[in-house]
């Protein structure tokens, strides 16, 4: 357990890393005896930075949620990040790669509420009442420490290295199969990645009831609007400028995004 001044200047460490896109040494070597409590106490404090300099919250994410990387990672639950106003991306803009340290791509079946979800006693009946749609969706995430040389509290802290989003039109979730929509990740006519929604927990409307109970412990409250990607479908992709990455959903269609 850390102390608040060792939050704060942890908090402050990877602050300074996202604006100068400067990785930096891991949190669990710099600050000993740091524990998921103090991850998400640091991640907290950049965030609450970030809305009071006018930002909004979007939504959360979900990582960490196949058995192959909690097993990687040494835990047995996933974790969460924020998606913020300044995070969202569009199709028809590019993105520049520079911007980030480490970027990589991941695919994954994201939901957006139609109406707020209850906290620590959601159930994933509550998550299907209150989603509007399910969309085709690619989450941008990135390391702010350095060679992604990440344990558990490294990452909660980074905001579960997430940096950006791209959504599709999407779906009534009642009209699918969530446990069975295949997915291909392509760039320049080449797979790059394929998986299925159910690597998600085994279904991906397991993964949002979790984190709605989650963040009810920390105040968090998933509302009508917000986007939530519960984890990646397929393994992560390394950016490069100048490519265009396209995911396809079987019943959901494409979402794309290109990088300079």
């Amino acid at each position: 357990m850390l102390t608040d001044s060792h939050r704060q200047q942890a908090a402050r460490t990877l602050r300074s890393a996202e604006h100068s896109v400067t990785p930096v040494a891991p949190l669990t070597e710099t600050f000993l005896g740091i524990d998921a409590e103090d991850a998400y106490e640091i991640q907290l404090l950049n965030i609450r930075r970030r809305l009071d300099a006018g930002a909004e919250v979007r939504g959360h994410k979900v990582g960490l949620s196949s058995p192959v990387m909690q097993q990687m990672m040494g835990v047995d639950e996933p974790d969460y990040g924020h998606l913020l106003d300044d995070m969202e991306l569009r199709p028809e803009t590019p993105v520049s790669a520079a911007r980030y340290c480490y970027p990589r791509i991941e695919v994954e079946v994201g939901f957006v509420l139609g109406a707020d979800l209850p906290g620590e006693n959601c159930t994933e009946a509550d998550v299907l009442a209150a989603t509007e749609r399910v969309v085709p969706a690619l989450e941008l995430i990135d390391s702010r420490i350095l060679d992604w040389r990440i344990r558990i509290a490294d990452t909660i802290a980074d905001n579960a290295s997430a940096a950006g989003y791209v959504i599709g039109e999407g779906r009534d979730p009642h009209e699918l199969d969530l446990k069975a929509i295949d997915a291909r990740l392509t760039s320049g006519g080449e797979l790059l990645a394929e998986g299925r929604s159910d690597a998600v927990l085994g279904d991906p409307v397991v993964s949002v009831a979790w984190l709605a109970r989650t963040v009810a412990r920390f105040g968090v409250p998933l509302k009508k609007g917000h986007v939530v990607l519960p984890g990646s479908c397929t393994r992560a992709v390394d950016v490069a400028a100048g490519a265009t990455f396209t995911a396809e959903f079987t019943g959901l269609g494409p979402v794309s995004l290109s990088f300079i």
